[in-house]
C-alpha cells in the first residue's frame, strides 16, 4: 500500500483537505478519489482520521494511504468518447477536462484507456504494456483536447517516431495571466523535476530535458491574454511550466499559478486544439482541429464583458 504525505502551506489555511490534496497530487488524485479515501478512513492528520470537510492549518501533515491496485490490467468500460477520426490503424479523440489518460494510483478506472478498450474491443497496440494499451502520448487530466491512440504496433511505432523527432503538429490554446507587448515569442529552457518540490516540474539551469515553446497572441483582455501555443518538444507540464517561468501562468492552474486560484475554469484553462501527423499506414499528412470547449469560451466571454 503506497503512502503519500503532504504538509499544508500558508495558502492552504482554511482550505478543505480534499481540495488541497487533489491540488497537491494532480496526477494521482481527483477530489472525488480523495473523498472516497477519506470515507474509507485512509486519510489522517496527526494520526487521526479526517472528514472531507476538515479545514487545514499551515504545517498540518496529512497522510494518505493508497490501496494497492486491484489489477494492473485495465478493463473495458462503456464510457462515451468524442471520436474525431478512426480507421483500422488509429483513433483520434477529443479528451474532456478531468479525464485521466490511463489508470494510475488514485485513478484505477474511468480513464481514456478504459473507454478505448471498450470502444475498440481490445484492438489496441501493446507496445506500451498492458497498463497503457494504444497510448502514444498523453495530456494532463485537466487539459482538454485532441489525442491520437494506436490500434496496431506498426502504427504505434510510426507515430512514436514522429513524436521523437518533433515532427508532430501540436497547437494548444490557453488563457494566461498578464499582457504581452509583442504578438509572438518563444520560451526555451530545460525542464526537469523541481529540486525544491519533486511533485512539480521547473525550468532548470542545469540538467533536465531541452524544451521549446512558441506562442502567438490571439486576443488581449484586462489582466489576461488568449494565446495559441505550439510545441516543438513534449515535456511534462511543458506549456504550464514555460509560461509560468516568464510570469504568465495559465489561468486556473493550481500548481504553477498564483496562490489564489481562479475557479471559473474548473482547473487549468488549456486545450489541445490542433493535432497533425503523417498517417502511419497511408503516409499522408492529416491534421485535425477541435472547437474550444465550453469552460474555455465561457471564461473568455466573461473577460470580453469586462473590457
Amino acid at each position: 500500500m503506497e503512502r503519500l504525505e503532504y504538509t499544508a502551506l500558508e495558502h492552504d489555511a482554511g482550505c478543505r483537505a480534499d481540495a488541497a490534496l487533489a491540488r497537491a497530487f494532480p496526477q494521482m488524485l481527483t477530489r472525488s478519489a480523495v473523498q472516497a479515501l477519506i470515507a474509507q478512513g485512509k486519510v489522517h492528520r496527526a494520526g487521526k482520521e479526517i472528514t472531507k470537510s476538515t479545514k487545514l492549518l499551515p504545517g498540518d501533515i496529512i497522510s494518505v494511504l493508497l490501496p494497492d491496485p486491484e489489477s494492473s490490467v485495465p478493463q473495458p468500460q462503456n464510457i462515451p468518447l468524442d471520436i474525431v477520426y478512426e480507421d483500422d490503424s488509429i483513433i483520434v479523440v477529443n479528451k474532456p477536462k478531468g479525464m485521466v489518460v490511463h489508470p494510475a494510483a488514485g485513478n484505477p478506472d474511468g480513464t481514456l484507456v478504459n473507454a478505448l478498450l471498450h470502444h475498440c474491443e481490445g484492438r489496441l497496440s501493446g507496445l506500451n504494456g498492458q497498463e497503457r494499451p494504444g497510448i502514444v502520448h498523453r495530456i494532463d487530466k485537466d487539459t482538454s483536447g485532441l489525442l491520437v491512440a494506436a490500434k496496431t504496433e506498426q502504427a504505434h511505432q510510426v507515430l512514436a517516431q514522429q513524436f521523437a523527432v518533433h515532427s508532430i503538429t501540436r497547437v494548444y490554446h490557453t488563457i494566461v495571466y498578464g499582457g504581452f507587448r509583442q504578438d509572438q515569442g518563444f520560451v526555451e529552457g530545460n525542464i526537469g523535476r523541481d529540486p525544491a518540490d519533486r511533485k512539480r516540474m521547473a525550468v532548470l539551469s542545469q540538467g533536465g530535458k531541452y524544451a521549446y515553446t512558441s506562442y502567438h497572441v490571439e486576443a488581449r483582455y484586462e489582466g489576461f491574454t488568449h494565446l495559441s501555443v505550439r510545441l516543438k518538444t513534449g515535456r511534462t507540464h511543458q506549456i504550464r511550466v514555460h509560461l509560468s517561468s516568464i510570469g504568465h501562468p495559465v489561468a486556473g492552474d493550481a500548481v504553477y499559478g498564483p496562490k489564489k486560484v481562479i475557479t471559473q475554469t474548473n482547473g487549468q484553462c488549456l486545450h489541445a486544439k490542433t493535432l497533425g501527423f503523417v498517417h502511419p499506414a497511408t503516409q499522408e499528412y492529416m491534421e485535425f482541429d477541435s472547437v474550444l470547449p465550453k469552460y474555455f469560451t465561457a471564461f473568455e466571454s466573461r473577460l470580453k464583458r469586462e473590457l
